[in-house]
């Protein structure tokens, strides 16, 4: 299983970019979790099989039409211990 830590700024709240990301994480069948962050950016963990988990962060450079990305830093991270795909309260 593969896991990464996003961090993606630029337009990203008030765009529905949570929203889209779960839809996108649970077509794929991927564990996790996406949150707001205070500084404006949006924080997400991704979990699943390797082709998966990239086809999403391929996704996330474009995010949903009203998202303006500008940089993803991105991390490999330790998978959720529990199944399926969260929204969490902003951090």
């Amino acid at each position: 299983m593969a896991a990464r830590r996003l961090r993606i700024e630029g337009h990203v709240q008030g765009v529905g970019y949570r929203d889209w990301m779960m839809r996108e994480a649970r077509r794929l069948g991927l564990s996790g979790w996406v949150r707001n962050r205070k500084d404006g950016s949006v924080e997400a963990l991704l979990a699943g099989d390797e082709p998966s988990v990239l086809t999403l962060l391929t996704a996330c450079r474009a995010g949903p039409p009203l998202a303006r990305v500008t940089s993803i830093v991105e991390d490999f991270a330790e998978p959720p211990e529990e199944p399926g795909f969260l929204k969490l309260p902003s951090a």
